[in-house]
């Protein structure tokens, strides 16, 4: 695939009016503050000092085993992981946006729009552990790493404050993410990843298969359904920890990472939005989003 030709404009006109609506709300009340200790939690939280420092990191990598060079595939006549860059930079939670990627490819196509680059190793086995890289080589505090996918062109700059104001909010979590209502056609696509949510908004369980999965092994469509958006937010001082931690067979049984931050017993908390996904996992999503985009006047 060419190296990509980026475009230098704007992308202001795609955003939209969509507000991320947290599962419960922010508020953790007495148990955030016996977590940290009533009087610690209440400093931090007036002082506004509790995980403020926030980067958003955008993983890539040109080698896919469904598609290759999917972050440079042009949408609309821009590369997409350029359309990603441009939305998330109009988040205001980060202070900072930069890709991280393995590969000069896609390198020379980032720094061409002017995006900051760190370039990282290819034996990062995912985008956490890719972040986690970049985070160590860039050599400044961050206290929230905000994982952005790339293969998210459309994503809501709200949804990435949404999450990172989540994280703030909840010092008993060290991840924070996001879902939205899964279509029944999606229901047993298994690109497109499913969670459970406890009564307090914090994740149970992520699968590739339909959760939860009643006993006539059909779609409830009664049943609010809930699809994982694939951002993520972590504290940094758990993403130095994360590459440490060994595989945990539900992780390598769903090939699904953040498995492996519940099963080692973590906490991560969730946030419900209102948000058309539009994720590009195959090479045939990218004419429906183009389709999308072209209805919805989006360029």
């Amino acid at each position: 695939m060419a190296i990509c030709n980026p475009s230098s404009s704007s992308s202001s006109s795609s955003s939209s009016s969509t507000k991320p609506w947290i599962i419960h709300g922010l508020a953790v009340g007495a148990a955030a503050a016996m977590a940290l200790g009533a009087h610690a939690y209440l400093y931090y939280r007036r002082s506004g000092k509790f995980r403020s420092r926030v980067i958003g990191i955008i993983p890539a990598r040109f080698a896919s085993s469904r598609f290759e060079g999917k972050p440079l595939v042009h949408i609309l006549g821009k590369p997409m992981i350029q359309r990603t860059w441009e939305r998330a930079k109009m988040a205001t939670t980060l202070d900072h946006v930069v890709v991280a990627t393995d590969d000069d490819k896609i390198a020379e196509c980032c720094r061409g729009f002017g995006a900051d680059v760190v370039m990282t190793s290819e034996s990062c086995r995912n985008g956490t552990e890719r972040c986690n890289e970049a985070l160590q080589k860039l050599g400044k505090q961050y206290d929230v790493v905000v994982n952005i996918q790339g293969d998210e062109p459309l994503i809501e700059p709200e949804i990435i404050d949404g999450i990172v104001k989540a994280l703030q909010a909840a010092p008993d979590a060290v991840f924070s993410t996001a879902v939205t209502s899964l279509k029944p056609e999606d229901a047993f696509d298994p690109n497109r990843v499913k969670c459970v949510v406890d009564n307090h908004g914090y994740a149970i369980y992520f699968s590739r298969g339909l959760i939860p999965f009643n006993k006539s092994g059909k779609v409830n469509t009664q049943f609010p359904y809930l699809l994982h958006l694939g951002i993520q937010s972590f504290d940094s001082k758990f993403l130095k920890i994360y590459p440490e931690l060994p595989p945990t067979p539900l992780q390598m049984e769903e090939d699904l990472e953040q498995l492996k931050v519940l099963e080692n017993g973590y906490k991560m908390k969730v946030i419900k939005v209102d948000h058309e996904s539009h994720g590009v996992d195959v090479p045939d999503d990218v004419d429906k989003i183009e389709h999308y985009m072209r209805e919805h006047n989006l360029h």
